[in-house]
């Protein structure tokens, strides 16, 4: 099971983006970051305050800023007193023919087919949502009010079949290429 709080995710991404780049080596702010191990897909990720912190502030000479994102897919505001968490599935020629139900609990909340996504509006808080094919994935993400979320659905091989994870990702990852608004309906799990 994941952790994840807003500055985390952004901390995880802006690592990610900056791994490469000769901006992350002149950094002189030290780089600190502890591993937790998630129950349902075995991944690790980074987490820590002092990552987070480090990150944002290096980041703040480079990064973009977040009207320069083009908007190829649009997403409505957020609600007041609410957060939204945007979930995608980018086009993929491996598992196009397959689709996922994403599920808070045991309820469907949306489902993802082959280069779609979905808004879901949730009350601040934190909240566990989860998928499954033949390995089950879990995401936990902590929604504060007036804030939007990015988890992007991947596919891994697996023995059987596929194995779908949701991951934390960005607005310019979402908005790389267009994608349709899904009219698939999600299925609870029974």
């Amino acid at each position: 099971m994941k952790n994840i709080n807003a500055k985390t995710v952004m901390a995880l991404c802006l690592s990610l983006t900056l791994m490469g780049t000769s901006v992350w080596a002149q950094t002189t702010e030290p780089q600190t970051a502890s591993s937790s191990s998630s129950s349902s897909s075995s991944s690790s990720e980074a987490s820590s305050s002092s990552a987070s912190s480090s990150a944002s502030s290096s980041a703040s000479a480079t990064a973009a800023p977040a009207e320069a994102v083009a908007k190829l897919n649009p997403v409505d505001p957020v609600p007041e007193g609410k957060g939204q968490i945007v979930f995608f599935r980018p086009s993929r020629f491996v598992g196009a023919a397959v689709s996922f139900s994403v599920r808070e609990g045991d309820t469907g909340i949306g489902k993802l087919t082959n280069g779609t996504y979905f808004v879901h509006v949730a009350e601040p808080g934190t909240h566990e949502y989860n998928i499954s094919f033949e390995t089950r994935d879990t995401l936990r993400l902590e929604v504060e009010a007036g804030e939007t979320y990015y988890v992007i659905q991947s596919i891994a091989m697996g023995v059987i079949g596929a194995r779908p994870n949701l991951t934390p990702s960005t607005e310019e990852a979402f908005q790389e290429k267009k994608l349709k608004v899904t009219k698939a309906k999600a299925t609870d799990r029974k």
